[in-house]
């Protein structure tokens, strides 16, 4: 009994994590600014130099102020995406990403709202100069795999500041170069805007702002932040995120904090940096941890594997090794539910084994109940002694669940957020393993198994734990409903191991018996 009290907590602890994800989640004098035009080529060391060698920015002596002159746009496009800039405030309007499709076929489009654009700068979160006018230095230009870097330069004067911004632009790469040169400010903020790099809302999993401080992810939710929260040390970059994609700002040098507020129900997150010279890494696109980790900058740790993720790291990387010989995730998550499941098999074997003496044992150990009902101490050591002689652990056939959980959880977080799995198709109707099954089919045939599994499994006599161990399945089906298809597929896959390996146990023990 004390086995089956131990597998119902397991199996019910289970459903309540996933129940709760899917219904509740997710000073001094400054250099002079330079007057370098723009290029889309040439050599650095070049620019530099010439950079150095031209004279400040002139400083009119007028109020910070909105201009109402036409806006001016700046395309840059590459074989990944088309960036497009606008002379007001200097920002980023969009970011179209050329291999990545929506629901309706189209390319995903990153953008932030027109009041506070992705990368306005402002002496306070009032962001004053977010709709002021600046001049452009750039046309609009493809790179091409022959062509050098794009340089496009936005320049602002007014009230006693002046703002050089020069972005730099290099073929096959999503990272951009930011540089602010700007005078008259001592410090000044410079923020992601709001929603820039989130277009998938999914409750399961978090989106919204993340700073990233020393190696550690500080993550907020519009609704919940109370009051503002500022970051002084430490800080590696800001980004908002959705489930597969991200905008981040990466400063090289200059960071006095970061800071996250609610602002209209929205979630904002924003730098505050000395006033100067100070270069950037921006970054707007997909969650690919490989190229993150490439960068060197940190921005890997954007994917999230949660809790288990030292388990999660190693799973992400033979899954997509496997991707490569078999050349379909969905046949790569089949063989990985084998792999992951092999180390498990001969301890599963004991465990269901105990499981089954242990049901041959519920016919005594009902006697010893009966008859020591009103001595507790004495029943508890004559049903000991009975698990003695024996030879049976009453909680062996938990052991090896409980082992396998953080590996469950592990598998189950990679499957979730890959961003590999989006958009791959596995076979018949199945062309998208990051979505649910249109029509069903792989939850109901999971939960068919989970019935299978139920009835092949060695159980208590205790009705009441019967019937609420044979409505797990029923739980469970309803709950993958909606669950990626790729997770429920490792689910079903697992299932049926079990169910083969618990055939197996039944018919060694029965011919043991026999």
């Amino acid at each position: 009994m004390e086995q089956q009290r131990m597998l119902l907590a397991v199996v019910l602890s289970i459903a309540i994590l996933f129940g709760y994800q899917y219904f509740f989640m997710p000073g001094g004098v400054q250099p002079p600014l330079d007057n370098t035009t723009a290029s889309t080529a040439g050599n650095k060391q070049a620019d530099t130099k010439a950079q150095q060698a031209q004279p400040a920015l002139p400083i009119v002596p007028a109020a910070i102020t909105t201009s109402q002159s036409v806006e001016k746009d700046v395309k840059v496009s590459s074989d990944i995406y088309t960036v497009v800039l606008s002379s007001k405030g200097g920002t980023v309007k969009s970011v179209e990403l050329k291999k990545y499709k929506d629901a309706d076929g189209n390319n995903i489009v990153l953008k932030g709202e027109t009041v506070l654009p992705p990368f306005a700068l402002g002496l306070d979160k009032g962001f004053q100069l977010a709709g002021a006018d600046f001049s452009v230095k750039g046309a609009d230009t493809v790179l091409t795999h022959q062509s050098g870097p794009a340089t496009v330069v936005f320049e602002y004067a007014s009230g006693g500041l002046a703002v050089r911004r020069t972005y730099t632009f290099k073929y096959g790469e999503y990272g951009i170069n930011l540089r602010d040169e700007t005078q008259g400010m001592d410090s000044y903020m410079i923020t992601l805007g709001k929603d820039f790099g989130i277009i998938e809302r999914d409750s399961s999993i978090h989106f919204g702002p993340v700073v990233l401080k020393d190696a550690d992810r500080e993550e907020f939710t519009a609704g919940k932040i109370k009051e503002p929260k500022t970051f002084k040390d430490g800080i590696r970059w800001i980004a908002q995120e959705d489930k597969y994609f991200f905008s981040s700002l990466v400063p090289k040098s200059g960071v006095q904090d970061a800071t996250v507020w609610e602002k209209d129900k929205d979630a904002l997150v924003a730098l505050k940096m000395k006033g100067g010279v100070n270069d950037y890494l921006l970054y707007a696109g997909p969650k690919d941890r490989d190229q993150l980790e490439k960068l060197g900058l940190g921005l890997e740790h954007i994917v999230d594997f949660g809790f288990f993720s030292i388990i999660a790291r190693p799973f992400f990387w033979v899954l997509k090794l496997l991707d490569t010989v078999f050349h379909n995730y969905g046949i790569s998550i089949i063989i990985l539910t084998i792999l992951v499941r092999i180390p498990f098999i001969p301890l599963i074997n004991k465990g269901q084994a105990s499981m089954k003496r242990l049901q041959e044992l519920q016919p005594r150990m009902t006697e010893i109940k009966e008859k020591y009902k009103n001595d507790p101490q004495r029943m508890q050591k004559e049903t000991m002694e009975l698990y003695k002689k024996h030879k049976v652990n009453p909680v062996g056939g938990c052991l090896p669940m409980l082992l396998q959980i953080p590996v469950f959880f592990a598998l189950y977080k990679v499957l979730l957020i890959a961003i590999e799995l989006r958009g791959a198709p596995f076979a018949f109707w199945i062309n998208d393993l990051s979505q649910k099954d249109p029509y069903y089919v792989l939850p109901v045939i999971m939960g068919v198994t989970m019935l299978i599994q139920q009835k092949m499994t060695p159980s208590g006599v205790d009705p009441m734990q019967q019937k609420l161990m044979m409505l797990m399945p029923v739980i469970f089906t309803f709950m993958f409903l909606t669950f990626p298809s790729g997770l429920v597929l490792y689910w079903l896959v697992s299932n049926v191991l079990s169910i083969i390996q618990q055939y197996y146990v039944n018919k060694k023990t029965a011919a043991q018996a026999a």
